[in-house]
Protein backbone atom coordinates (compact mmCIF):
# COMPACT_ATOMS: atom_id res chain seq x y z
CA UNK A 1 0.00 0.00 0.00
CA UNK A 2 1.45 3.73 -0.30
CA UNK A 3 1.95 5.52 2.04
CA UNK A 4 1.13 9.03 1.42
CA UNK A 5 -1.09 11.84 2.43
CA UNK A 6 -4.36 12.79 0.76
CA UNK A 7 -6.46 15.57 2.31
CA UNK A 8 -9.37 14.66 -0.47
CA UNK A 9 -10.51 12.99 -3.40
CA UNK A 10 -13.27 13.54 -5.78
CA UNK A 11 -14.04 11.38 -8.76
CA UNK A 12 -16.83 12.16 -11.42
CA UNK A 13 -18.18 10.09 -14.17
CA UNK A 14 -19.82 11.62 -16.87
CA UNK A 15 -21.42 9.37 -19.87
CA UNK A 16 -23.03 10.20 -23.08
CA UNK A 17 -26.11 7.33 -23.62
CA UNK A 18 -28.40 6.95 -26.42
CA UNK A 19 -31.72 5.26 -26.28
CA UNK A 20 -33.45 5.52 -29.74
CA UNK A 21 -36.82 3.00 -31.36
CA UNK A 22 -40.06 2.29 -28.99
CA UNK A 23 -41.06 -0.03 -26.04
CA UNK A 24 -44.60 -0.43 -28.13
CA UNK A 25 -42.99 -1.67 -31.16
CA UNK A 26 -40.18 -3.46 -29.25
CA UNK A 27 -37.17 -2.53 -31.33
CA UNK A 28 -35.71 -0.31 -28.23
CA UNK A 29 -31.84 -0.12 -28.15
CA UNK A 30 -29.63 1.51 -25.75
CA UNK A 31 -25.78 1.96 -25.46
CA UNK A 32 -23.44 4.50 -24.08
CA UNK A 33 -21.14 6.25 -27.06
CA UNK A 34 -18.33 7.54 -24.40
CA UNK A 35 -17.50 7.46 -20.48
CA UNK A 36 -15.35 10.24 -19.07
CA UNK A 37 -13.67 10.33 -15.36
CA UNK A 38 -12.73 13.15 -13.59
CA UNK A 39 -10.15 12.92 -10.68
CA UNK A 40 -9.53 15.58 -8.08
CA UNK A 41 -7.23 15.02 -5.46
CA UNK A 42 -5.59 17.65 -3.11
CA UNK A 43 -2.48 16.70 -1.43
CA UNK A 44 0.65 18.19 -0.13
CA UNK A 45 2.43 15.12 -1.60
CA UNK A 46 4.62 15.46 -5.09
CA UNK A 47 2.91 15.49 -8.26
CA UNK A 48 4.36 11.91 -9.34
CA UNK A 49 3.32 10.31 -6.17
CA UNK A 50 -0.19 11.46 -6.40
CA UNK A 51 -0.14 10.40 -10.03
CA UNK A 52 1.02 7.05 -9.25
CA UNK A 53 -1.94 6.79 -6.74
CA UNK A 54 -4.40 7.67 -9.05
CA UNK A 55 -3.08 5.33 -11.91
CA UNK A 56 -3.22 2.75 -9.45
CA UNK A 57 -7.04 3.41 -8.66
CA UNK A 58 -7.95 3.65 -11.97
CA UNK A 59 -6.30 0.17 -12.72
CA UNK A 60 -8.12 -0.82 -9.63
CA UNK A 61 -11.37 -0.14 -10.35
CA UNK A 62 -14.11 -2.01 -11.78
CA UNK A 63 -16.02 0.13 -13.30
CA UNK A 64 -12.92 1.25 -15.74
CA UNK A 65 -12.46 -2.15 -16.05
CA UNK A 66 -15.72 -3.24 -17.47
CA UNK A 67 -15.90 -0.33 -19.87
CA UNK A 68 -12.42 -0.97 -21.03
CA UNK A 69 -12.42 -4.89 -21.48
CA UNK A 70 -15.48 -6.37 -22.91
CA UNK A 71 -16.69 -9.60 -20.50
CA UNK A 72 -19.91 -11.60 -21.33
CA UNK A 73 -22.96 -11.10 -20.16
CA UNK A 74 -25.24 -13.94 -18.89
CA UNK A 75 -28.38 -13.30 -18.03
CA UNK A 76 -30.74 -15.04 -16.07
CA UNK A 77 -34.58 -14.88 -16.52
CA UNK A 78 -36.74 -16.92 -14.11
CA UNK A 79 -41.06 -16.35 -14.67
CA UNK A 80 -43.40 -17.90 -12.14
CA UNK A 81 -40.56 -20.46 -11.68
CA UNK A 82 -39.31 -21.25 -14.72
CA UNK A 83 -35.85 -20.72 -15.81
CA UNK A 84 -35.79 -19.43 -19.45
CA UNK A 85 -32.26 -20.05 -20.63
CA UNK A 86 -33.13 -17.77 -24.16
CA UNK A 87 -33.65 -14.30 -23.60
Amino acid sequence: MKKISIKSARVKVELDFFLSGSIVDENIESGVSEVRSFFEVSSEENFANIFSVIKLAKKGCFAESLVINSVPLKSICIINGNKIDNI
